[in-house]
């Protein structure tokens, strides 16, 4: 890594440190914590029967992006 690389990195290292957020330690009790869990595990699920989408699936959401529909061309008229 040549110089001009390595100042760059320390900086953005040191931007990084500074922007940094500390975490806060989780307050709730035990019963808490054991209750979200099993609530988030119940609705793991809810709505797709188990399957996880793929990571892509919902990105092309424009007009004109659907695969399944076919335009038709347009007929002389008069």
């Amino acid at each position: 890594m040549d110089k001009r690389l390595a100042k760059r990195h320390k900086r953005q290292v040191e931007r990084a440190k500074t922007k940094a957020k500390e975490t806060e330690p989780d307050l709730r009790t035990p019963e808490q914590i054991e209750a979200d869990r099993l609530a988030s595990q119940s609705n793991a699920g809810f709505g797709s029967g188990g399957k996880v989408a793929a990571p892509g699936a919902a990105r092309h959401t424009g007009a004109g992006s659907n695969p399944g529909t076919v335009s038709s061309p347009r007929t002389g008229g008069a």
